[in-house]
Order: structure tokens, then C-alpha cells, then sequence
């Protein structure tokens, strides 16, 4: 947790989270001989009602960080903490089977395939209601009820429940996704890229929806996400994640506006500008990502970084609070003046 903040506030707070995949060989007898570093050492908070936005490159942990919190992996260490408002605060990483099912109620996912995350055999009714069923919070015509009023809220026909998901478009399907995931009222939800497979349109209404439900039901969001737009849209603080590892936190506007890390401003710089005044070269990052099975020495971004220096490659950076609700992992933060999503304004003949 970070200094000055009050533990009181906060709904989530994620300590030393790691989750490494062995890598075995052998034909007969298999041995461990390394592991994939998925998320190695990740620090962060969220506090109760806001939305943390947790962007980076492709495979660079993010949908395994949020399946570490639900539990859906087991972690390799660390530490999640969750003020459950049942149990209190409690330790998700190390909850037995039996209260992992009641936590489950105040932790849900919404996920990034509306095709693939409904089942094609089963109605909205069985497909909305199966939370509320499993939980014992409604059946019959209760059930029947709650399913309508929820379908209602996500924008579709309560008539649609016996339907199936092939009658749906993908802005649809994606509500559905939504409906179930509201259904046993919980705490938190994982956004996991819920709108990267939609159309910009949709993805706009979809936004906007989880906006309007976060202020109703009182929700906290994870949203992950590699689109910056959409993560300056609904944030209300963004993490950085490169390699398994974080590289910087803020507010969403001080890390638009100020970045403190290279990869962040590499990030920014592809960000399209809607004003033709603000004009900036896309920083293009040199070399590839790093392997996670075989991490480089010191900072993981060393290779790929232009303002790197010899304790970049020696001595790995730690996450450092350098402002309120501001980290970075960076030897050179105090020093680097970073150019951020605005660029510098030219004048335009």
C-alpha cells in the first residue's frame, strides 16, 4: 500500500504478485529446466468506486494479473488483498475452496470474446440467472424477475431471455456478458479488454454503459486494455505494465500529460492526434520485447530504451513514488524530460 493512502479507501491492494509458468522437459521424465516469468513482482492498489486502467503490450501479463486476483490462477507469490463485505479484509491468494465460492460473488469478470464467453446452448435466462443460481440468491420466478430487470439495464428486452446468444450481434453479446457479470451485485469487475473484438460505434456505447453502471451499482472497475484512448476515457487511474512487470502509475491525466517513464512515452507518442497543431514522431522502440522465460539483466526495458545508462543494465529499478498516486520504475525519472500525449504544438501553414 502506498504511504498516505488510507488503507480504509482501499477495495484492492496487490503485493508482490508473481505467477510463473514452468517450462519442462523430458520424455519419460519430465524436469522443470525454467519458467515464464508471466507477472514478476506486481505492486498496485484500487481503491473502492474508482477505475484503474492496466495497459501494455500484448502478452505482456495483463489478463494473467487479472486471473491472479479472481484466483482463476493460483499465484506463485505475493499477496491480494480484498475487503470483501462479508469476510473483511482477507488474503485471496491464500483462501481455501469453500470461501473462494463466496468470494467469487463479489468478484467478476467481464471477458474479451463476446462469442467465445457465452455458451451457444444455453438461453439469456440460464446464461444471467446461472450466478444467481450457483450463489442461492434466486430461482423460480424470482430468478425469471431479476433476470428481466438486469437485461433491462444493460439495454436489451426482458421478452430476449429465452433467446440464445447466435440471435445476438456482438454489441449484444457484449452486454449480455455484462448482465451476467452484475448478477450477484459483487464489488468488483474485471474488465478484460470488453470492447477490443466491438466496432468503434459499439465500443463507444460500451463505455458508456460501464460508466453508467459503475455509478449506479456503486461499481470498481480493473479495465485492461492496449487501446490508450479507451483507457483515458474510463480511468480514473492508469499502470503500465511491461514484461510481467509495472513501469509506472498515475492519474490518468498526469500520465497523459507527464509521463515519467520511457516505455509510456513510446506508448503515448502512437496515441492518434485529433488536432493537426499537436505533432509528434512516433517513437519507434528498437530490438524486440523481452522473454519472460529469459528476462534481460537490470531494467527489462534497458535493450529496447534510447535514454538508457550503465545502472540500467546492472541494477534493477524499483517502483518509487515520485509525486501523489504517481510510481515509477525508472533510474532516470527524476531527470528525463518525457514529451507526453499532447506532443508539442506547431504552427500549421
Amino acid at each position: 500500500m502506498a504511504e498516505g493512502t488510507d488503507k480504509n479507501q482501499l477495495l484492492l491492494d496487490v503485493k508482490g504478485l508473481k505467477k510463473h509458468f514452468p517450462i519442462s522437459r523430458g520424455f519419460l521424465v519430465s524436469r522443470k529446466v525454467g519458467a515464464v516469468k508471466a507477472v514478476d513482482g506486481v505492486n498496485f492498489y484500487i481503491r473502492e468506486g474508482e477505475t484503474l486502467g492496466l495497459v501494455g503490450e500484448s502478452g505482456c501479463g495483463k489478463t494473467t494479473t487479472g486471473r491472479l486476483i479472481l484466483r482463476a490462477y493460483q499465484p506463485t507469490a505475493g499477496e491480494v488483498w480484498f475487503q470483501d463485505r462479508k469476510m473483511g479484509c482477507i488474503d485471496v491468494a491464500k483462501l481455501e475452496k469453500q470461501q473462494l465460492k463466496h468470494l467469487r460473488q463479489n468478484m467478476q469478470m467481464i471477458f474479451q470474446d463476446p462469442y467465445s464467453s457465452l455458451n451457444p446452448r444455453m438461453t439469456l435466462l440460464q446464461i444471467v440467472g446461472e450466478p444467481l443460481m450457483v450463489n442461492n440468491i434466486a430461482r423460480g420466478q424470482e430468478l425469471q424477475d431479476r433476470v428481466a430487470e438486469l437485461l433491462k439495464v444493460v439495454g436489451l428486452r426482458p421478452e430476449y431471455m429465452n433467446r440464445y446468444p447466435h440471435a445476438f450481434s456482438g454489441g449484444q453479446r457484449q452486454r449480455i456478458g455484462v448482465a451476467r457479470a452484475l448478477a450477484p451485485n459483487p464489488q468488483l469487475v474485471i474488465c478484460d479488454e470488453p470492447v477490443s473484438a466491438l466496432d468503434v460505434s459499439i465500443q463507444a456505447q460500451t463505455l458508456n454503459l460501464l460508466q453508467d453502471l459503475q455509478e449506479d451499482f456503486g461499481l470498481t472497475y480493473l479495465f485492461i486494455s492496449h487501446d490508450l484512448s479507451v483507457v483515458e476515457h474510463i480511468s480514473d487511474r492508469v499502470a503500465v505494465m511491461y514484461v510481467g512487470k509495472l513501469v509506472e502509475t498515475a492519474t490518468t491525466s498526469e500520465l497523459f500529460l507527464n509521463p515519467m517513464h520511457p516505455y509510456t512515452e513510446a506508448l503515448l507518442s502512437a496515441v492518434p492526434k485529433p488536432d493537426p497543431r499537436m505533432r509528434t514522431e512516433p517513437i519507434v522502440l528498437e530490438g524486440d520485447v523481452a522473454d519472460p522465460a529469459n528476462p534481460p539483466s537490470g531494467c527489462y526495458f534497458h535493450p529496447r530504451c534510447r535514454y538508457q545508462i550503465e545502472r540500467c543494465v546492472t541494477e534493477e529499478p524499483e517502483l518509487r513514488e515520485m509525486g501523489p498516486d504517481h510510481f515509477v520504475s525508472c533510474h532516470r525519472a527524476e531527470e528525463l524530460q518525457l514529451i507526453g500525449v499532447l506532443g508539442k504544438t506547431e504552427k500549421v501553414a
